[in-house]
C-alpha cells in the first residue's frame, strides 16, 4: 500500500522479469506516456495526490483553468483508467483510481530532480 492509502497493481513492476517488449506492449506504454505528457494533466493529477477527491470546479479554481479545459483533460485520464469519478448532488468528484500514476509521477519527479543535480556534476569519463 502506498502512502495515499492505495493499493499498487499485482502484476511485476520490474521491466528486468519482463521478455521484450512487442510492438503492441510499447504502443500501449506509449498512449499512457502520452496522456501523462501534459502539464495540465499533471497538474491535475497532483492536485488530486494532495486533496485524495476534488469536484470540477473547486480543481479548476485551484490550478486557475476553466471548468471545460478541467473536465476534458480529466475525461482523458478517466479513458484510461488513471482517475474515477462520482457524482455527490450536482457536483462531479474526482479521485485516482490508479495507484501507479501515482508511483509513475513520483519517479518521474525523481527523475527531474536527479537530472538537475546530474546537470551540475563533471560528466564521467567513457572507460575503454
Amino acid at each position: 500500500m502506498n502512502n495515499n492509502g492505495l493499493s499498487l497493481c499485482s502484476s511485476s513492476t520490474d521491466l528486468s522479469d519482463h521478455s521484450l517488449l512487442n510492438e503492441e506492449q510499447a504502443a500501449s506504454l506509449a498512449k499512457t506516456f502520452k496522456i501523462l505528457a501534459n502539464t495540465n494533466r499533471l497538474r491535475i493529477l497532483h492536485a488530486l495526490v494532495i486533496e485524495k477527491e476534488v469536484c470540477v470546479s473547486d480543481l479548476a479554481k485551484l490550478l486557475g483553468l476553466n471548468t471545460t479545459a478541467v473536465s476534458n483533460q480529466l475525461q482523458r485520464l478517466a479513458d484510461r483508467g488513471i482517475v474515477v469519478s462520482r457524482k455527490d448532488g450536482l457536483k462531479i468528484i474526482y479521485r485516482i483510481l490508479d495507484p501507479c500514476a501515482i508511483a509513475v509521477m513520483n519517479y518521474a519527479w525523481c527523475l527531474t530532480q536527479c537530472a538537475k543535480c546530474r546537470k551540475d556534476q563533471p560528466s564521467l569519463e567513457r572507460i575503454g
